[in-house]
């Protein structure tokens, strides 16, 4: 199963305003997303930058891997 990893933004700029520790980064599956403040991933993974082509929440950088994830202080 392909799992898509990349850092919100939006949650960091939104943490570092309200004084909050939000998790900014979001693991997404073809049927979850889970937020996470770690990520560890346990075998190859690829880092794709495709500016033109952005994911559908607007991300143009992630990491796509098949490896297993282990996922710290996180919530979903």
């Amino acid at each position: 199963m392909k799992t898509i990893i990349h850092v919100n933004q939006h949650v960091i700029k939104r943490n570092s305003k309200l004084g909050e520790n939000n998790p900014p980064l979001t693991v997404k599956t073809y049927n979850s997303n889970t937020y996470a403040h770690t990520v560890e991933i346990q075998g190859p993974a690829r880092v794709v930058y495709s500016p033109n082509k952005p994911l559908s929440c607007g991300a143009r950088v992630w990491i796509e891997t098949t490896a297993p994830v282990i996922l710290g202080g996180n919530h979903e």
